[in-house]
């Protein structure tokens, strides 16, 4: 009978070292490789000019249908004394504005102008109550005087009510607006 013995290796220890020192560098280095050779998809991160171009579009068309739908909901409050915000137009021949007899219903309202660039826009109210500001495009207290249109935007008169009591329900009041050129 035949007896085979086996050698062990010299460093066990050295072989075991070796092939975990191997192993764990193929484990790091390989998808490092996989990586630089694979195809990265950039279509997430770079848009089409075109496409940029169009939701632009598309986003200012939105954001005009809505400033278009609230001047066209204030030019009909503009026809009744209790509903806010109005749009105020200025007759062609007239500078001045009247509106007698409106209802504050909330704690302020607001009135809607297009003036020209140049013209100057002065607000007068008939009680104390009631502070008049401009708001939209730069912030003007009327009471300081008239304000100088420096740019054709939107401009948002806002009219505070300030008083030192609890707002009555229904506030009536009288506003005159002079628009000069």
């Amino acid at each position: 009978m035949t007896v085979i013995t086996l050698k062990k290796p010299r460093s066990i220890k050295r072989h075991f070292s070796l092939s975990y020192y191997n192993t764990f560098s193929i484990a790091i280095i390989c998808p490092l490789f996989l990586g630089a050779c694979g195809h990265d998809d950039y279509s997430n991160d770079i848009q089409d000019p075109a496409v940029i171009t169009e939701q632009s579009v598309t986003e200012q068309n939105i954001k005009e249908i809505e400033e278009n739908i609230k001047n066209s909901y204030a030019r009909l409050a503009a026809k009744h004394s209790d509903i806010c915000p109005k749009l105020l137009q200025k007759n062609v021949d007239d500078e001045t504005i009247v509106r007698t007899a409106e209802i504050m219903v909330y704690d302020y309202c607001e009135y809607y102008l297009y003036p020209d660039v140049g013209q100057s826009i002065d607000v007068d109210i008939n009680t104390d109550k009631i502070e008049t500001m401009l708001v939209v495009p730069s912030v003007h207290n009327f009471a300081n005087g008239p304000y100088k249109v420096t740019s054709y935007n939107k401009h948002i008169i806002r009219l505070n009510y300030i008083g030192v009591k609890y707002k009555p329900k229904r506030l009536e009041y009288d506003l005159t607006m002079v628009i000069k050129d």
